[in-house]
């Protein structure tokens, strides 16, 4: 279990945490969803030991991140953000250290690392520089894993990986998951938020929702459309300008528009062909854990 009481850091002027509380349970994949500079790497740094907090406290299994931190180095994997293993050794030589680093061998608790592990293993001998970015994140998830840890903290692990790549890495994480290990995991891809058990959106320090992802959508209370047009960098700039739109942001090939109660998909529609757009889509949609963010910091 993980816990983490009225944390508070700053960066001269700037708040990096602002008096966050939260607890994670064993055995649960808990995502912290949020935008660069929302305090995401902050967090996971003071919880990896790395990193002294200006105020409140932090735990994990009974054990305290500043007054325990080296017996917290011995039951927590972490993996930053950026790729930090040896880059001249090899795949293999990386993992030797690591082992030992942890007083561990690799045969020793290789079944663990064994479904990660066999992916990169045709490339041993590679030097960890040399591979690509999936390598490298299976390569560090290896690293982190290779002493059996209580604990796993990922700090935007998929960060730049392409999505086949993710896939796998996600999958992986349901395993270790099933072993026992608590995760705690942080990502850019709001996507990825309904991959976890539950998620906390993170903004300026702080959680402004923290709940199951589908209750976090359950929340939403907006009207949202879908708009398409043949213009969309234009149409996004007239959306905004309706006085009767209360956001719009660009969604993929689409804007995801919010209205108020007495605004028609046809009036809608109305409005943009009278601003010269021939092709006009709208449709109701679903929110998405995106859709909730947004509305929550709006």
């Amino acid at each position: 279990m993980i816990t983490v009481n009225n944390l508070y850091k700053s960066y001269g002027k700037v708040t990096a945490l602002n008096d966050l509380s939260f607890r994670v349970n064993d055995g649960e994949i808990f995502g912290v969803i949020g935008p660069d500079g929302s305090g995401k790497t902050t967090l996971f740094r003071i919880l990896a030991s790395l990193l002294l907090p200006d105020g409140g406290s932090a735990g994990m299994n009974g054990l305290d991140v500043v007054k325990d931190f080296r017996k917290i180095r011995g039951i927590i994997g972490y993996m930053p953000g950026r790729f930090s293993l040896y880059q001249d050794l090899s795949v293999e030589e990386n993992l030797k250290f690591f082992a030992t680093v942890f007083n561990t061998t690799i045969e020793e608790n290789y079944l663990l690392i064994k479904d990660i592990y066999q992916q990169i293993e045709p490339f041993k001998k590679r030097r960890a520089g040399a591979l690509s970015g999936g390598m490298k994140q299976k390569l560090a998830l290896s690293c982190a894993l290779i002493h059996k840890p209580e604990v796993l903290i990922l700090d935007e692990p998929t960060t730049g990986v392409d999505p086949v790549s993710r896939k796998e890495f996600w999958d992986m994480l349901e395993r270790l998951k099933s072993e026992g290990i608590t995760i705690l995991i942080s990502t850019a891809y709001m996507d990825e938020a309904g991959l976890c058990d539950r998620i906390a959106l993170m903004r300026e320090g702080n959680f402004i929702a923290a709940d199951t992802p589908q209750n976090i959508i359950n929340s939403y209370t907006e009207t949202l459309w879908a708009v398409q047009t043949e213009n969309m960098s234009a149409s996004l700039r007239d959306l905004r300008d309706h006085p009767q739109v209360k956001t719009c942001f660009a969604f993929g090939n689409k804007h995801h528009v919010t209205v108020r109660a007495d605004l028609s998909i046809s009036g809608l529609q109305r409005y943009l062909k009278e601003k010269g757009y021939s092709k006009v889509e709208i449709d109701a949609v679903a929110p998405t854990v995106e859709d909730c963010f947004m509305a929550l910091t709006n």
